[in-house]
């Protein structure tokens, strides 16, 4: 599309410092990429930016807004207005399902059916600021209802389509949806798992909602009546929508109003529903996915094919699979199924055919990979298309991120190693697209417009090489508002601990290297204090995974009596389990970091828990080990592993003695 870049130096890479009023001009220089309502005078808006303290007595986060005054539609700027451009015959996505079956949209194809679903909305009932559960597979219809959604200034709440009925109830009661939207059923792993039974137990309670839309995934034709649909409530896609007229105006609406609704599971309590706005969300998500992915020579951008290879409901889907790409006229690759299915090298085969130029995963996936392909990608997969490379979910190993440049990227490809949270919304740190020289696994510096900050309980800046909690000093326009319905809850989980700082805490510990450079050390509940000794859980798996048996590892900090925290390694093996390979994998973390980091216990196990987001789930590794009551799980995506675990822990406890158990030298 030819759109600028805006360019600043953040005080925060240790360059020449800016001032907030020229964060802001940056701010409004990104929002004026976007199209906004005509008004009179020079901008959109008559207010960028207003931030109100938060208030600790009230027990209230600041309140901050965007570009107050400004009307935009979301959906008009990722669809319409590329079309008006006349470039509707743009290919938008891409999409392979995991049977193998392959639809490409252009953006003119696009919009109509966008069109057509916002008409169907408008016909259930829709209107501004209702809320819409979006319970779907990552299938062309889960972007056209979202995008539909926001056309309509409603709000959208999208849920893994793997999620239990329960997860889905709490999501549904907890928005006050009007409507689900849902599926018969989604390949997974080779066979048609059905989902509508989930919808229809999650809404059987008390709720809002006033119909089900139901999209047709896995039912043959003539089998649909044996679908469940409840008369006056559930309807098919096909009949509702296929339907509906392709014509429909977009209509602007304010800046802050809410766009999605994206819960975020906790250590404690029941999930946070966080919401974002439009003007700012969009404005962030734009730039930043311009600013990360596309060809930095504007002319190339047309040969771009970028892959984010999220789940649609997991934040980074929503801002780099969705509306960032969108938002910038991008095409781009969408893949229902697992990365494994039919066989482990189903990625590369994507790639290659679609001449994929980036490459978006998580370090999971990484690691995934590196054990299906020990000695590396077959030749017989070309991945001569891939310009860069990015991961996102937490740090990766450096062991995994050398493998993944190497095999994939040809040991050339820069390796954007984005940090950033559901809360910011967008990327806060990463190294630039356009560096010749890494460090591996090391997020590096924040992003032009925002600004961070390592520091401990005090608010004082650590020194490098010391473990603290990094903050967000310089939010940019995407963070999120608040929590639905529990404003509070906002409050004490982001803003209170610095709130005379106003810094966000952003719940990571992480650290400074001499350079200056940011290391992300993982959650501040996944750290260890050994012996007076503060460890990060990060660092003990990167050491673990850098072992050639290990493909990967979760580790965890249980109560010792003696130390405070004692380090247990849950570890998945590329082979068999070999007798001594729990004294060998202790040894080798004792000579990668030190004696005081070698694990108490190692437990090898088939699988650990991991999010949706590719972070694995420490907390219910401690909770497993000590056998005591199991946190929330709703956000797993493979909660299988929790039975698998608790097998081999019995085992353990069946075969080897309490005496010699508790102590294991």
């Amino acid at each position: 599309m030819g759109l600028s870049v805006p360019t600043l130096t953040n005080a925060s890479n240790g360059a020449t410092p800016v001032t907030e009023e020229e964060r802001i001009a940056f701010w409004e220089d990104a929002a004026l990429r976007l199209d906004w309502e005509e008004t009179p005078g020079s901008k959109p808006w008559h207010t960028a930016h207003r931030r109100v303290p938060a208030d600790v007595e009230a027990g209230r986060g600041p309140a901050i807004s965007w570009f107050e005054g400004g009307r935009l539609n979301v959906a008009h700027n990722c669809v319409d207005r590329h079309v008006a451009a006349g470039r509707g015959d743009k290919v938008a996505l891409h999409f392979e399902g995991e049977p193998g079956d392959r639809r490409s949209i252009t953006y003119a194809e696009l919009q109509r059916e966008v069109s057509k679903a916002a008409n169907a909305l408008l016909a259930l009932g829709i209107t501004k600021g209702d809320r819409v559960v979006i319970y779907l597979p990552v299938i062309p219809e889960t972007i056209i209802i979202t995008l539909a959604v926001a056309r309509l200034g409603a709000i959208h709440s999208l849920v893994f389509g793997g999620f239990s009925a329960e997860a889905l109830k709490f999501r549904v009661e907890d928005t006050g949806a009007k409507l689900l939207v849902t599926t018969d059923g989604q390949f997974r792993r080779g066979v048609a798992v059905p989902v509508k039974d989930n919808a229809d137990a999650a809404v059987a309670g008390d709720n809002a909602i006033e119909h089900v839309l139901v999209v047709n995934r896995t039912t043959a034709p003539e089998l649909l009546d044996t679908v469940p649909m409840t008369e006056g409530r559930d309807v098919w896609w096909h009949d509702v929508v296929g339907r509906a007229s392709e014509n429909h105006a977009a209509e602007a609406f304010d800046a802050e109003t809410p766009l999605f609704i994206m819960y975020t599971s906790g250590t404690t309590g029941k999930p946070k529903g966080l919401v974002h706005t439009s003007g700012g969300y969009l404005t962030q998500a734009s730039w930043s996915y311009e600013h990360l992915f596309s060809n930095p020579d504007p002319a190339l951008r047309d040969q771009d094919v970028h892959w984010c290879t999220a789940d649609l409901a997991w934040v980074t889907a929503h801002t780099y699979e969705i509306y960032g790409p969108l938002s910038n006229g991008a095409t781009q690759v969408i893949f229902e199924g697992t990365p494994n299915t039919p066989h482990p090298g189903r990625h590369f085969e994507i790639i290659e055919r679609y001449g994929v130029t980036q490459y978006y995963t998580a370090p999971t996936l990484v690691r995934s990979l590196m054990g299906w392909f020990p000695d590396g990608v077959p030749a017989s997969y070309d991945l001569s298309s891939i310009r860069l490379l990015g991961t996102v979910g937490e740090a990766v190993n450096p062991e995994a991120w050398r493998w993944f440049r190497e095999n994939v990227g040809a040991g050339t490809a820069p390796v954007v190693d984005t940090w950033w949270q559901s809360e910011t919304g967008a990327t806060i740190l990463s190294p630039a697209p356009t560096d010749t020289e890494f460090k591996p696994g090391c997020a590096a510096r924040p992003l032009p417009g925002v600004g961070t900050r390592i520091v401990d309980e005090d608010g004082n800046t650590v020194p490098p090489g010391v473990q603290g909690f990094i903050v967000v000093d310089a939010p940019g326009p995407a963070i999120a508002r608040t929590v639905w319905g529990n404003p509070q809850r906002y409050f004490d989980s982001y803003w209170r601990q610095y709130a005379v700082q106003g810094w966000f805490l952003a719940g990571d510990g992480a650290k400074y290297d001499d350079d200056g450079d940011i290391w992300i050390l993982g959650r501040v509940d996944d750290t260890l204090n050994v012996s007076g000794h503060l460890l990060s859980t990060i660092e003990i798996e990167s050491a673990l995974v850098c072992h050639p048996d290990v493909v990967e590892a979760g580790v965890c900090p249980v109560a010792d009596p003696k130390t405070g925290h004692a380090v247990v390694a849950f570890v998945v093996l590329k082979d068999s389990v070999r007798e001594d390979i729990a004294a060998e994998l202790r040894n080798h973390v004792a000579r990668q970091i030190g004696p005081i980091a070698k694990p108490r216990d190692i437990v090898v196990v088939p699988d650990v828990p991991k999010t949706r987001s590719g972070k694995i789930m420490r907390r219910l590794l401690t909770q497993l080990f000590e056998g005591t009551t199991l946190g929330d799980t709703t956000s797993l995506q493979n909660e299988p592993a929790i039975a698998g675990i608790q097998d081999v822990l019995r085992e353990r406890v069946a075969a080897v003695s309490p005496a010699a158990k508790s102590v294991q030298k």
